[in-house]
């Protein structure tokens, strides 16, 4: 009975991992437009508004991609909007962050798709990328 126990624990596990790498990710739901005006720091998240030039998305696409595990979800410099999906090294969990160029300003959205927390991932990444910016 234990060696059922474990055995079915151990499945749930495999298949929860391999559910959070292999589930679909739909631009529908994460290429969307950023709408905020000012820097919030959520629970799942974190949103960043700066002023960085109208080439701001291009500098910005640059660094993401050279993000380890970072891929494009949809969009582009050229349409103004892009989202990247970054994955933990570890299990594989996607965050996804999306960025904006209006004008002079770039709004940037990077967020959770599982769980309520994110221990600050999504804040240290975004911040480094605009840290990187001003390099």
């Amino acid at each position: 009975m234990k060696r059922m126990v474990v055995w079915f624990v151990a499945a749930a596990v495999v298949g929860l991992g391999l559910y959070v790498r292999l589930a679909p990710s739909d631009p529908a739901r994460w290429h969307v437009p950023v709408v905020a005006e000012a820097d919030r720091d959520l629970p799942g998240g974190v949103i960043r508004v700066v002023r960085t030039g109208p080439d701001g998305l291009a500098r910005l696409d640059r660094v993401a991609r050279a993000t380890p595990r970072t891929t494009v979800l949809a969009g582009s410099v050229d349409e103004g909007l892009i989202t990247y999906v970054t994955r933990s090294r570890v299990f594989g969990f996607p965050d996804y962050t999306t960025a904006q160029q209006d004008r002079d300003t770039l709004r940037i959205y990077g967020r959770l798709r599982f769980g309520r927390r994110d221990f600050d991932v999504n804040r240290t990444r975004v911040d480094g990328w605009l840290a990187a910016l001003q390099s």
